[in-house]
Protein backbone atom coordinates (compact mmCIF):
# COMPACT_ATOMS: atom_id res chain seq x y z
CA UNK A 1 0.00 0.00 0.00
CA UNK A 2 1.36 3.89 -0.73
CA UNK A 3 0.68 6.08 2.02
CA UNK A 4 1.62 9.71 -0.09
CA UNK A 5 5.35 8.51 -1.52
CA UNK A 6 6.02 5.33 0.80
CA UNK A 7 5.46 2.02 0.10
CA UNK A 8 4.26 0.51 2.98
CA UNK A 9 4.03 -3.97 3.28
CA UNK A 10 0.72 -4.50 4.91
CA UNK A 11 1.06 -8.05 7.52
CA UNK A 12 -1.36 -10.86 7.03
CA UNK A 13 -3.79 -11.41 9.71
CA UNK A 14 -4.37 -14.40 11.93
CA UNK A 15 -5.57 -17.65 10.44
CA UNK A 16 -8.14 -20.18 11.29
CA UNK A 17 -11.12 -20.11 13.08
CA UNK A 18 -12.20 -19.77 16.52
CA UNK A 19 -15.21 -21.26 18.71
CA UNK A 20 -16.00 -19.23 21.58
CA UNK A 21 -18.25 -21.47 23.75
CA UNK A 22 -20.34 -20.19 26.64
CA UNK A 23 -20.80 -16.57 28.18
CA UNK A 24 -22.89 -15.61 25.19
CA UNK A 25 -23.19 -12.36 27.15
CA UNK A 26 -19.49 -11.55 27.14
CA UNK A 27 -19.63 -11.82 23.53
CA UNK A 28 -22.28 -9.29 23.11
CA UNK A 29 -20.74 -6.84 25.00
CA UNK A 30 -17.69 -6.75 23.28
CA UNK A 31 -20.27 -6.31 20.05
CA UNK A 32 -21.79 -3.78 21.38
CA UNK A 33 -18.73 -1.72 21.51
CA UNK A 34 -17.99 -1.92 18.11
CA UNK A 35 -21.17 -0.71 17.57
CA UNK A 36 -21.31 2.95 15.94
CA UNK A 37 -24.49 4.25 16.81
CA UNK A 38 -24.54 7.14 14.58
CA UNK A 39 -22.71 8.68 11.69
CA UNK A 40 -20.34 11.20 14.28
CA UNK A 41 -20.15 7.58 16.98
CA UNK A 42 -17.13 6.40 17.27
CA UNK A 43 -16.18 2.45 18.91
CA UNK A 44 -15.00 1.61 22.21
CA UNK A 45 -12.18 -0.41 22.56
CA UNK A 46 -12.64 -2.05 25.58
CA UNK A 47 -10.16 -4.28 27.56
CA UNK A 48 -10.53 -7.51 28.41
CA UNK A 49 -9.75 -8.55 32.05
CA UNK A 50 -8.69 -12.09 33.28
CA UNK A 51 -6.45 -14.89 34.78
CA UNK A 52 -4.43 -16.28 32.09
CA UNK A 53 -5.77 -19.41 30.33
CA UNK A 54 -9.54 -17.91 30.49
CA UNK A 55 -9.97 -17.31 26.94
CA UNK A 56 -9.43 -13.57 26.46
CA UNK A 57 -8.16 -13.79 23.19
CA UNK A 58 -10.76 -16.13 21.84
CA UNK A 59 -13.48 -14.26 22.82
CA UNK A 60 -12.09 -11.22 20.69
CA UNK A 61 -11.25 -13.62 17.83
CA UNK A 62 -14.94 -14.66 18.04
CA UNK A 63 -16.03 -11.40 17.95
CA UNK A 64 -14.25 -9.98 14.90
CA UNK A 65 -15.70 -13.54 13.37
CA UNK A 66 -19.26 -12.31 14.17
CA UNK A 67 -18.27 -9.34 12.42
CA UNK A 68 -16.91 -11.19 9.66
CA UNK A 69 -13.58 -9.04 9.24
CA UNK A 70 -10.22 -9.98 9.63
CA UNK A 71 -8.57 -9.93 12.66
CA UNK A 72 -4.39 -9.19 14.18
CA UNK A 73 -2.95 -10.35 16.95
CA UNK A 74 -0.47 -7.70 18.43
CA UNK A 75 1.59 -9.83 21.28
CA UNK A 76 2.48 -7.11 23.59
CA UNK A 77 5.63 -7.65 25.58
CA UNK A 78 7.63 -5.40 27.80
CA UNK A 79 10.02 -4.91 25.11
CA UNK A 80 7.78 -3.69 22.49
CA UNK A 81 8.93 -0.78 21.35
CA UNK A 82 6.57 2.26 19.70
CA UNK A 83 7.69 1.14 16.06
CA UNK A 84 6.55 -1.98 16.94
CA UNK A 85 3.25 -0.92 16.89
CA UNK A 86 3.28 1.10 13.62
CA UNK A 87 5.73 0.78 11.03
CA UNK A 88 9.00 -1.15 11.21
CA UNK A 89 12.21 -0.46 8.25
CA UNK A 90 13.70 -3.54 7.44
CA UNK A 91 16.20 -4.03 4.77
CA UNK A 92 15.20 -5.31 1.45
CA UNK A 93 17.24 -7.48 -0.65
CA UNK A 94 18.90 -4.71 -2.44
CA UNK A 95 19.89 -3.44 0.32
CA UNK A 96 17.16 -0.71 0.36
CA UNK A 97 15.26 0.66 3.12
CA UNK A 98 11.46 -1.07 3.21
CA UNK A 99 8.47 -0.73 5.37
CA UNK A 100 6.45 -3.53 7.11
CA UNK A 101 3.04 -2.22 8.76
CA UNK A 102 2.56 -3.95 12.10
CA UNK A 103 -0.43 -5.91 12.83
CA UNK A 104 -1.91 -3.01 14.42
CA UNK A 105 -1.05 -0.49 11.42
CA UNK A 106 -2.75 -3.25 8.88
CA UNK A 107 -5.76 -3.64 10.56
CA UNK A 108 -6.00 0.53 10.68
CA UNK A 109 -5.66 0.73 7.23
CA UNK A 110 -7.64 -2.32 6.19
CA UNK A 111 -10.37 -1.47 8.49
CA UNK A 112 -10.03 -4.85 10.36
CA UNK A 113 -9.67 -5.68 14.04
CA UNK A 114 -6.61 -5.68 16.20
CA UNK A 115 -6.42 -7.46 19.08
CA UNK A 116 -3.22 -6.08 21.46
CA UNK A 117 -2.80 -9.43 23.51
CA UNK A 118 -1.54 -8.89 27.00
CA UNK A 119 -1.29 -5.37 26.85
CA UNK A 120 -0.47 -4.68 30.44
CA UNK A 121 2.98 -5.81 29.81
CA UNK A 122 3.86 -2.54 27.36
CA UNK A 123 5.81 0.41 28.60
CA UNK A 124 4.20 3.60 28.71
CA UNK A 125 6.18 4.82 25.80
CA UNK A 126 4.74 2.41 23.72
CA UNK A 127 1.03 3.12 25.16
CA UNK A 128 2.01 6.88 24.06
CA UNK A 129 2.29 6.21 20.84
CA UNK A 130 -1.69 4.79 21.02
CA UNK A 131 -2.86 7.63 21.93
CA UNK A 132 -4.26 9.52 19.35
CA UNK A 133 -5.71 6.52 18.21
CA UNK A 134 -7.72 5.41 20.94
CA UNK A 135 -9.71 8.86 21.18
CA UNK A 136 -11.54 11.03 18.48
CA UNK A 137 -7.93 11.86 16.54
CA UNK A 138 -8.39 7.61 15.26
CA UNK A 139 -4.89 7.72 13.46
CA UNK A 140 -1.22 6.84 14.13
CA UNK A 141 2.35 8.32 13.34
CA UNK A 142 4.72 6.57 12.00
CA UNK A 143 8.49 9.00 12.91
CA UNK A 144 10.32 6.04 11.08
CA UNK A 145 8.30 6.18 7.72
CA UNK A 146 6.94 9.70 8.13
CA UNK A 147 4.03 9.23 7.55
CA UNK A 148 0.45 9.61 9.32
CA UNK A 149 -2.05 6.60 8.68
CA UNK A 150 -5.67 7.43 9.43
CA UNK A 151 -7.96 4.83 10.29
CA UNK A 152 -10.39 3.06 8.31
CA UNK A 153 -14.08 3.62 9.15
CA UNK A 154 -14.45 0.02 10.03
CA UNK A 155 -11.18 -0.28 12.09
CA UNK A 156 -12.00 -2.08 15.77
CA UNK A 157 -9.26 -2.85 18.36
CA UNK A 158 -9.39 -4.04 22.01
CA UNK A 159 -6.93 -5.18 24.15
CA UNK A 160 -6.65 -8.05 26.69
CA UNK A 161 -5.04 -7.69 30.35
CA UNK A 162 -3.80 -10.83 32.37
CA UNK A 163 -4.51 -10.19 35.98
CA UNK A 164 -1.12 -11.16 37.40
CA UNK A 165 1.98 -9.56 39.24
CA UNK A 166 4.41 -9.54 35.81
CA UNK A 167 2.68 -6.32 34.06
CA UNK A 168 3.34 -2.44 33.91
CA UNK A 169 1.22 -0.11 35.26
CA UNK A 170 -1.53 1.00 32.52
CA UNK A 171 -1.18 5.27 32.51
CA UNK A 172 -4.71 6.74 33.87
CA UNK A 173 -4.84 8.90 30.25
CA UNK A 174 -4.62 5.16 28.42
CA UNK A 175 -7.20 3.67 30.99
CA UNK A 176 -9.56 6.37 29.92
CA UNK A 177 -9.04 5.47 26.14
CA UNK A 178 -9.74 1.56 26.72
CA UNK A 179 -13.23 0.95 28.17
CA UNK A 180 -14.95 0.05 29.47
CA UNK A 181 -13.78 -3.14 31.58
CA UNK A 182 -15.35 -6.57 30.65
CA UNK A 183 -14.10 -9.18 32.85
CA UNK A 184 -13.59 -13.00 32.46
CA UNK A 185 -14.45 -15.20 35.22
CA UNK A 186 -14.15 -19.22 35.55
CA UNK A 187 -16.73 -20.86 33.50
CA UNK A 188 -19.66 -22.59 35.14
CA UNK A 189 -19.20 -26.90 35.29
CA UNK A 190 -20.80 -27.38 32.28
CA UNK A 191 -19.50 -24.90 29.71
CA UNK A 192 -15.99 -25.62 31.07
CA UNK A 193 -16.44 -29.49 30.24
CA UNK A 194 -17.80 -28.04 27.13
CA UNK A 195 -14.64 -26.30 26.42
CA UNK A 196 -12.36 -28.85 27.29
CA UNK A 197 -14.16 -31.29 24.72
CA UNK A 198 -13.82 -28.81 22.22
CA UNK A 199 -10.38 -28.75 22.28
CA UNK A 200 -9.37 -32.40 22.90
CA UNK A 201 -12.72 -33.88 20.91
CA UNK A 202 -10.61 -37.38 21.50
CA UNK A 203 -10.54 -37.66 25.22
CA UNK A 204 -12.88 -40.50 26.83
CA UNK A 205 -15.55 -39.08 28.43
CA UNK A 206 -14.44 -40.22 32.24
CA UNK A 207 -11.20 -38.53 31.33
CA UNK A 208 -13.22 -35.34 30.46
CA UNK A 209 -15.64 -35.19 33.30
CA UNK A 210 -12.73 -35.98 36.07
CA UNK A 211 -10.90 -32.81 34.55
CA UNK A 212 -13.71 -30.45 34.52
CA UNK A 213 -14.44 -31.58 38.04
CA UNK A 214 -10.69 -31.04 39.48
CA UNK A 215 -10.90 -27.59 37.74
CA UNK A 216 -14.52 -26.58 39.33
CA UNK A 217 -13.02 -27.67 42.84
CA UNK A 218 -9.88 -25.59 42.18
CA UNK A 219 -12.11 -22.39 41.11
CA UNK A 220 -13.88 -22.68 44.52
CA UNK A 221 -11.08 -22.75 46.36
CA UNK A 222 -9.85 -19.89 44.24
CA UNK A 223 -6.85 -21.12 42.86
CA UNK A 224 -5.12 -19.85 39.61
CA UNK A 225 -6.06 -23.20 37.48
CA UNK A 226 -7.53 -22.38 34.44
CA UNK A 227 -9.05 -24.18 31.41
CA UNK A 228 -6.23 -23.88 29.48
CA UNK A 229 -4.20 -26.05 32.53
CA UNK A 230 -7.27 -28.70 31.67
CA UNK A 231 -6.37 -29.14 28.18
CA UNK A 232 -2.75 -29.65 29.32
CA UNK A 233 -3.65 -32.40 31.64
CA UNK A 234 -6.15 -33.95 29.08
CA UNK A 235 -3.41 -34.35 26.59
CA UNK A 236 -0.65 -35.56 28.49
CA UNK A 237 -2.82 -37.67 30.66
CA UNK A 238 -4.50 -39.36 26.71
CA UNK A 239 -0.92 -40.24 26.10
CA UNK A 240 0.27 -41.80 29.17
CA UNK A 241 -2.57 -44.06 29.13
CA UNK A 242 -2.15 -44.48 25.15
CA UNK A 243 1.69 -44.99 24.98
CA UNK A 244 2.89 -46.02 28.59
CA UNK A 245 -0.62 -48.26 29.30
CA UNK A 246 -1.26 -46.10 32.36
CA UNK A 247 -4.74 -46.17 33.84
CA UNK A 248 -6.74 -43.44 32.74
CA UNK A 249 -7.03 -42.39 36.58
CA UNK A 250 -3.66 -42.55 37.21
CA UNK A 251 -2.31 -40.82 33.76
CA UNK A 252 -4.44 -38.32 35.28
CA UNK A 253 -3.13 -37.64 38.63
CA UNK A 254 0.28 -37.84 36.92
CA UNK A 255 -0.32 -35.36 34.53
CA UNK A 256 -1.87 -33.06 36.65
CA UNK A 257 1.68 -33.45 39.14
CA UNK A 258 3.71 -32.74 35.95
CA UNK A 259 1.74 -29.97 34.51
CA UNK A 260 0.88 -27.69 37.91
CA UNK A 261 3.15 -29.49 40.95
CA UNK A 262 3.59 -32.41 42.85
CA UNK A 263 0.88 -30.78 45.52
CA UNK A 264 -1.51 -29.25 42.72
CA UNK A 265 -4.18 -31.81 44.17
CA UNK A 266 -4.09 -30.67 47.46
CA UNK A 267 -6.07 -27.37 47.47
CA UNK A 268 -5.70 -26.34 51.20
CA UNK A 269 -1.98 -26.66 51.14
CA UNK A 270 -1.95 -24.80 47.54
CA UNK A 271 -4.41 -21.82 48.82
CA UNK A 272 -2.11 -21.63 52.05
CA UNK A 273 1.06 -21.23 49.90
CA UNK A 274 -0.52 -18.72 47.66
CA UNK A 275 -1.95 -16.67 50.64
CA UNK A 276 1.79 -16.81 51.84
CA UNK A 277 2.90 -15.26 48.62
CA UNK A 278 0.98 -12.89 48.34
CA UNK A 279 1.43 -11.73 52.20
CA UNK A 280 5.05 -11.99 50.91
CA UNK A 281 4.72 -9.37 48.04
CA UNK A 282 3.03 -7.30 49.97
CA UNK A 283 5.95 -6.87 52.61
CA UNK A 284 8.44 -6.59 49.84
CA UNK A 285 6.06 -3.70 48.39
CA UNK A 286 6.11 -1.46 51.16
CA UNK A 287 9.52 -2.56 52.43
CA UNK A 288 8.46 -4.72 55.16
CA UNK A 289 10.71 -7.88 54.37
CA UNK A 290 13.85 -8.36 56.90
CA UNK A 291 12.06 -6.60 59.62
CA UNK A 292 11.33 -10.07 61.98
CA UNK A 293 15.09 -10.56 61.27
CA UNK A 294 15.82 -7.05 62.41
CA UNK A 295 13.73 -7.53 65.54
CA UNK A 296 15.81 -10.42 66.71
CA UNK A 297 18.69 -9.07 66.04
CA UNK A 298 18.04 -6.59 68.84
CA UNK A 299 16.69 -8.81 71.26
CA UNK A 300 20.03 -10.92 70.89
CA UNK A 301 22.07 -7.71 71.36
CA UNK A 302 19.70 -6.87 74.22
CA UNK A 303 20.46 -10.02 75.77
Amino acid sequence: MRIGNTEIELSPPAAGTVEWIGGEDLLEQVLACWTVVTPQDRPLCPRLVGRPGMGKTTLAQAAAQRLGRPCWIVQCTADTRPEDLVVTPVLGTGGEIRYRASGLATAVLEGGVCILDEANRMPEKSWASLAPLLDHRRYLDSLVAGVRLEAHEGFRCCVTMNEDASTFEVPEYILSRIQPQIELRYPDPEEELQILQYHVDFAPESLLRMTADFLQESHRHRLDYSTRDGVHILRYAIRLHRVLGEDLEDAFHRAVAQVLGPDAEDFEKRKAALIDDRFTDFGELFGLEGLEEDDEEEEDAAG
